[in-house]
């Protein structure tokens, strides 16, 4: 099954962002391939909407003051700079496959310092702490890797080429 803009002659070039080869999809490491890239392409761009809304949580709370302050900005200014990183990386999964994980994976490394700066910060006052959201974040940080790895075996070499390529 593909689901990508095709041309039927010879030498035309297609658009592959989002071929899916029938005879793979019984395979289990494809499969894999499918949903990591599928969640690795929605998830970013939503959470990175969101930072602009704050409907899912009020996301300054989960920001040590240091980053918007050593940048002059506020932390909700901050937040809506993260928020258009989320949604570069998210597109970035959809059309560079084989890159953007590890670029997603890495960011994902910059939350979870950030979580335990401010976790480290915070448990000396008595505040919130956010371990646990950092070891989430870290699961998600090595679902990135095992993207990257799988989408070294699955996605396209090229993302437009020629129809024989």
């Amino acid at each position: 099954m593909a689901i990508a803009a095709t041309h039927h002659h010879e030498g035309r070039h297609t658009l592959r962002l989002l071929q899916v080869p029938s005879e793979k999809l019984s395979d289990p490491a494809y499969q894999a391939y499918l949903v990591l890239r599928t969640t690795f392409v929605v998830a970013p761009i939503l959470f990175g909407v969101d930072k602009f809304f704050n409907w899912m949580t009020f996301w300054p709370k989960y920001l040590w003051v240091g980053f918007p302050h050593f940048l002059s900005v506020s932390p909700q200014s901050f937040m809506y700079g993260v928020g258009v990183i989320e949604i570069v990386a998210g597109l970035g999964v959809l059309v560079l496959p084989r890159l953007a994980p590890y670029v997603v994976a890495g960011w994902l490394g910059g939350i979870i310092t950030n979580e335990i700066i401010l976790s480290i910060a915070r448990n000396g006052d008595g505040g919130q702490v956010f371990w646990d959201i950092a070891l989430r974040d870290f699961g998600l940080m090595v679902a990135a890797f095992a993207l990257a790895r799988l989408a070294a075996k699955y996605a396209p070499r090229r993302l437009i080429g020629t129809r024989h390529d």
